[in-house]
């Protein structure tokens, strides 16, 4: 059996403190792990000194030259993966929060055929993570959880988890279209459209390493209204699709 490509996608958006720490976690993961594995670094138009660390470190990347935003970023990752050939795409975010050791628990239903496209959580019972975010931001994701079941009939717990894998199919797809301003919870809608195969499944993550979140209270607030409204008009809009 030929075992099937791998590709970490790892947006990045001045990281410069601590992407090295996180592509030295995948490098060692890489030597001891079973499956083929490579990775790419999103850097996406960094305004620190990300992309001369990624340089001098010689870490295979891929420069932008303006923010396209994690929407952006992300499928430029996805573009190299179908250009490549990558049977599978996991995306892994540049900021120490995932668990590389996790990663068997995310691709075993895309190995399996069970699933086309895998998301890890936080918050189901075999996840072994100690982390689980704030309160409020808890809520929040509680809340857009619900609101896609509602459209959906479909539940995913972890609505705004970063650490997904697809399938070639998947891949394709998302070549295509992935939403841009809120790509986590409002690429769910564009996938059941397509009557996609989502599993979620049990991982670790942690708090993130380094910087801090550009998220305060109010931008939560905005982001709420926000996604709900998105998630909302992708449902209208796959219904008059389907």
């Amino acid at each position: 059996m030929v075992e099937p490509k791998i590709l970490l996608i790892i947006p990045a958006y001045n990281e410069s403190e601590g992407i090295t720490q996180v592509v030295q976690k995948v490098e060692q993961y890489r030597i001891k792990s079973k499956y083929m594995i490579d990775y790419i670094v999103i850097n996406d138009g960094s305004t620190d000194n990300e992309e001369e660390i990624l340089r001098k470190n010689e870490i295979n990347h891929v420069e932008l030259i303006q923010n396209l935003g994690i929407g952006g970023a992300v499928q430029t990752g996805y573009k190299y993966a179908l250009e490549k050939g990558y049977d599978i795409a996991i995306q892994y975010d540049g900021d120490g929060q995932h668990d590389i050791e996790s990663l068997p628990c995310l691709i075993e239903p895309l190995l399996s055929g069970v699933a086309d496209f895998t998301v890890g959580s936080r918050f189901l019972e075999d996840s072994n993570s100690e982390f689980q975010s704030s309160t409020t931001r808890q809520v929040g994701i509680r809340i857009l959880s619900a609101l896609i079941f509602m459209t959906s009939k479909i539940r995913i717990k972890d609505v705004t988890s970063g650490y997904r894998a697809a399938n070639k199919k998947v891949i394709s797809q998302f070549v295509g279209r992935y939403p841009s301003q809120y790509p986590e919870p409002e690429s769910y809608m564009h996938l059941f459209a397509k009557n996609i195969r989502v599993k979620e499944v049990g991982v670790r993550m942690f708090e993130r390493e380094t910087g801090t979140s550009s998220i305060n209270l109010f931008k939560g607030i905005s982001y709420m209204i926000s996604v709900s409204l998105a998630i909302l008009f992708s449902a209208i809009m796959g219904g008059k699709r389907s």
